[in-house]
């Protein structure tokens, strides 16, 4: 659906001007300097032909590196797009329009002439040479935007205290990938070497970077979410989505680090990201192995206080998923069966039945059996507490909840507390024996907090080791970013849907480690599970700082392979475990078992989740 702004396009009269180049027409800023304005004597050579939505010209290049000389001319009649070929050198006129690709206002806007009429051939059969990306221009790769101003650049919070087409800077593409790409808009490019980023999405498009220089690359070909030299968070600017072909071919299915032949195509905006539309179809040159490596951390029976805790956000699953046995297999031969199991997004008995069901026993003890039957030697027993229907989020009628598997001849739950209910509160308590204990074990965070509307409630268990030392552990899943915008859109910073929430979730629970440190200031936590953000949006973890410690970065892991999940052009890390400065100077490991995004295919995964698996000390 094409929709226009009345505020560019409504004008009291509108000139007739003559021979406006194509330059002209573009400009320096983000807004066509002509907008609403009818045009005559444009010439350009056509590089390119959509099969109903007219075709791209290239006209005289400028040496203001602000401005493309590249431009879309929009039309749906046949009979005029059977005037033109690919090669032709036209003249035409029509007028300069601002469109957005859909009725969002967090689309930016792209620059079109529309209506075209008067086109006169003028010579066939010439050659545009395409703008060699990498070679010729590089794009950045730092920022995004000039508008994304704060300590956390593209992260920073409050979002959207701007918008590009409202400012309408002139760009820099010198410094901004989302400049840079704009001041191609409409030009015939070249990408080298181009590698995928990502799975394609449900039209056959895909992210890529090409033979340029880049940012935050991860062994297996991604580019991961990391922080800039200067202490920002590196957006990834130096990605371009690679859309559906003009001649009507189709891309192939892809992975991420798979390699293609150079890619020629048009600059596009639509769908608030950077396009190129292919002329043709890329031929896949190399396919990444899809080996995973199984977990080098595995249990033992000989250290009473050596654990391994696995995390895994299990994508809706039921006593009937159909994923039951491919995730068993995951935690039993690529986890190692871990001696304590966080898992999230499991539902209830009934699964998507909103019946009013909410336990989630059948559940749990079908992924036991699951998880045996593959490996003999672990039988799982399981923490579940049930919350009141439809109150956490997640699938109407499927009440997903946190919950544990774990090994009873390595950990118990602590003894002498009531199990809580729903909405009881649990709080640390100082027990007879003059330990620290659990008002409720299990338990919620306070979970009538309205931190936790229409969201899952922390699950808190005290746990004892075979040789009698405690342990405390928060089973945690944030709530989500749906209704986020584009991180290539109009609103600056983009839109974080549910920051705030996240920021009141985590210092929820912080007040809570506090207060068990409190009692206890070297009591063993571990807090575990999919928190919905990255950790360079700093301004939610800020409540854990000096409090709880990220275990990637206590275990030294490589920043590039501190991911758990793939999105759009970035691999980044949702899913985090935390632990206290009594088991952070004990010393941690921490792996990251890439079974789902390292898939040969989009159908291949099972969940949208890469599961972790970590060894911490307890005693």
């Amino acid at each position: 659906m094409r929709t226009f702004t009345a505020a560019l396009v409504a004008l009291l009269s509108i000139p007739l001007t003559s021979s406006v180049a194509v330059t002209d027409i573009q400009g320096p800023a983000w807004l066509s300097p002509l907008v609403g304005q009818t045009v005559n004597n444009v010439t350009g050579i056509v590089t390119g032909k959509s099969k109903s939505n007219g075709f791209f010209i290239s006209g005289t290049p400028s040496k203001d590196r602000r401005v493309s000389h590249g431009l879309t001319v929009f039309t749906t009649s046949a009979s005029i797009l059977s005037q033109v070929n690919v090669g032709d050198l036209i003249s035409l006129s029509g007028k300069v329009s601002e469109f957005r690709s859909s009725t969002s206002p967090d689309n930016l806007f792209a620059t079109e002439l529309q209506s075209p009429s008067n086109i006169v051939v003028l010579s066939s059969n010439n050659t545009v040479e395409p703008l060699i990306l990498g070679k010729d221009r590089s794009p950045p790769t730092q920022a995004l935007s000039g508008l994304d101003r704060g300590r956390d650049g593209w992260l920073s919070v409050p979002n959207n205290r701007s918008q590009v087409d409202v400012v309408n800077a002139n760009l820099r593409p010198d410094r901004f990938g989302m400049d840079f790409w704009s001041s191609l808009e409409g030009q015939l490019v070249t990408v080298r070497k181009p590698v995928a980023l990502e799975f394609e999405n449900n039209f056959g498009e895909f992210w890529v970077h090409g033979d340029w220089p880049v940012t935050g690359k991860n062994k297996r070909g991604g580019l991961t979410i990391t922080f800039g030299p200067n202490g920002i968070p590196d957006a990834n600017p130096e990605t371009v989505i690679i859309g559906s072909p003009l001649d009507g071919t189709k891309n192939p299915h892809v992975t991420m680090g798979m390699t293609f032949s150079d890619i020629t195509g048009i600059v596009f905006q639509q769908f608030g990201f950077f396009y190129i539309l292919p002329t043709t179809a890329p031929t896949v040159l190399s396919i990444p192995d899809p080996t995973v490596p199984p977990t080098t951390l595995r249990p033992t029976t000989k250290n009473a206080c050596e654990l391994t805790i696995g995390d895994y956000n299990v994508e809706n699953f039921t006593p009937t998923s159909s994923s039951k046995a491919t995730v068993a297999n995951h935690i039993a031969s690529f986890l190692a069966s871990p001696d304590i199991m966080f898992l999230q997004e499991i539902q209830d008995n009934s699964g998507s039945k909103d019946d009013g069901t909410v336990i989630a026993n059948v559940t749990l003890s079908n992924l036991s059996a699951a998880i045996t039957l593959v490996d003999n030697s672990t039988s799982y027993e399981f923490v579940d507490l049930p919350g009141v229907n439809n109150q956490d989020g997640g699938q109407p009628g499927g009440n997903i909840r946190s919950a544990y598997l774990f090994r009873s001849s390595k950990v118990s739950l602590l003894p002498g507390s009531p199990v809580g209910g729903a909405l009881d509160a649990t709080l640390p308590i100082r027990g007879p024996d003059g330990k620290v204990s659990l008002s409720f074990n299990p338990g919620r965070i306070d979970p009538t907090n309205s931190a936790w509307n229409s969201s899952r409630k922390p699950l808190v268990v005290a746990w004892e080791t075979t040789n009698g030392h405690r342990f405390f552990t928060i089973n945690v899943h944030l709530t989500a970013k749906l209704d986020s915008s584009s991180t290539q859109g109009n609103s600056r910073p983009p839109v974080n849907a549910g920051v705030d929430q996240r920021t009141s979730q985590v210092e929820t629970i912080a007040k809570f480690v506090k207060s068990l440190l409190k009692l206890d200031p070297l009591a063993n936590v571990i807090i575990a599970g999919d928190h919905n953000e990255y950790i360079q949006t700093r301004s939610v973890f800020k409540a854990f700082d000096n409090l709880m410690f990220e275990i990637d970065e206590v275990s030294n892991v490589p920043v590039t392979e501190r991911y758990t999940y793939v999105f759009d052009q970035n691999t980044e890390q949702l899913d985090h475990i935390w632990v206290s400065a009594a088991i952070a100077a004990r010393g941690t490991k921490v792996e990251h078992i890439h079974v789902n995004n390292w898939a040969p295919t989009l159908a291949q995964r099972t969940s949208d989740h890469d599961p972790s698996v970590a060894r911490v000390h307890v005693c």
